[in-house]
């Protein structure tokens, strides 16, 4: 192979310019470019494209885990068709909002019709991402969803379900993500966890950095013993009275199974990192914040079975893509140093 990861990337498709065919690969990167339920601000589904871009001037060294560039890792090409569905049905989504903003309920038939329509193309995506990742985990490979709005990953964690009696969920974001239906969307991208919730294969779900939350969703936390949840302030308040940030992510590794899955919604960051992102808040992780956390993973003898990174909006610059490219190459190198 006649690849040399110290000369320029050179744009290939893939993520990192990385040489590697997806049959090859260790780990396969699927994205999904869809951000139809998108409630605030939309451009998720310009993020794994955005992402392939500004992956290519990322160095490949990595000071924890040893030739980090030989883990071989594939990227499934973008589906086009999907980028061409998302804004017929965003647009259909964005009309429901619109409406549900005049107080007209989801009950009303010019809603009620449009939800049907938008719901439908949902669980046709979902149905698609459950497809490929099954395909892909019955052939031996560690799979990564890179959307996308955070609805995407749904099919990934189902087709997980049915290879692992049992497994953890360690989930960064700023929200709970725990709404059931969020304005009429079933699989509305403030939905994924209330509905992933619902395998029981799912024997934890630890969320980290939450800082955004409605009632409804601290009262199913509360109500299920299977949630952990670390909010921001929590965090911060802890530091505040001197309790180190190795310490924290101790105590949140003892709630973990030894099988985890990662869901990274990059809001989970301090909103410098991710500034386009569909609903920014203030407060969150800085990077090496994050980084330290996946990696003690490692150190606990955790195993990652699969992960997501989601809500990358590019906007008019590179700096989110470039985040979420760093973000994406650390998941990656510390799921390969997890599975050896």
């Amino acid at each position: 192979m006649d690849y040399n990861p110290n000369d320029i990337g050179i744009p290939n498709g893939n993520y990192f310019a990385f040489p590697y065919t997806v049959e090859e690969s260790e780990i396969v990167l699927l994205s999904v470019p869809w951000d139809a339920t998108t409630s605030y601000g939309k451009g998720t589904a310009s993020g794994p494209e955005a992402i392939i871009n500004a992956s290519t001037q990322v160095d490949l060294y990595d000071f924890d885990v040893k030739d980090a560039w030989k883990i071989k890792t594939g990227t499934i090409p973008i589906e086009k068709a999907i980028l061409t569905k998302n804004k017929v049905f965003g647009k259909y989504s964005d009309d429901i909002i619109s409406l549900l903003e005049k107080g007209i309920s989801v009950e009303d038939k010019n809603v009620s019709s449009l939800l049907e329509k938008v719901n439908k193309a949902s669980d046709e995506i979902n149905q698609w991402v459950y497809n490929e990742s099954l395909d892909w985990l019955n052939k031996g490979k560690i799979v990564g969803v890179i959307g996308g709005e955070h609805s995407v990953p749904y099919g990934l964690i189902k087709a997980l379900c049915s290879k692992h009696e049992s497994f953890g969920i360690l989930h960064i974001d700023a929200h709970a993500d725990l709404r059931n239906a969020y304005e009429g969307f079933t699989h509305s991208h403030a939905s994924i966890m209330f509905n992933s919730m619902k395998f029981k294969n799912i024997t934890k779900l630890v969320q980290v950095a939450v800082r955004d939350v409605c009632e409804d969703e601290i009262e199913f936390a509360n109500n299920d013993d299977r949630v952990i949840m670390y909010h921001d302030f929590q965090i911060k308040q802890d530091t505040y009275k001197g309790v180190l940030w190795d310490k924290q992510c101790d105590e949140i590794m003892t709630y973990l199974p030894e099988n985890v899955y990662i869901s990274f919604d990059i809001d989970g960051l301090t909103p410098e990192h991710c500034p386009n992102t569909g609903t920014p808040v203030p407060g969150g992780l800085r990077f090496y914040e994050a980084v330290y956390l996946i990696k003690k993973l490692s150190d606990y003898k955790k195993r990652i079975i699969g992960f997501d990174l989601c809500e990358v909006s590019p906007g008019d610059t590179e700096w989110d893509a470039n985040v979420g490219a760093r973000i994406l190459q650390k998941l990656i190198n510390y799921t390969h140093l997890c599975n050896e």
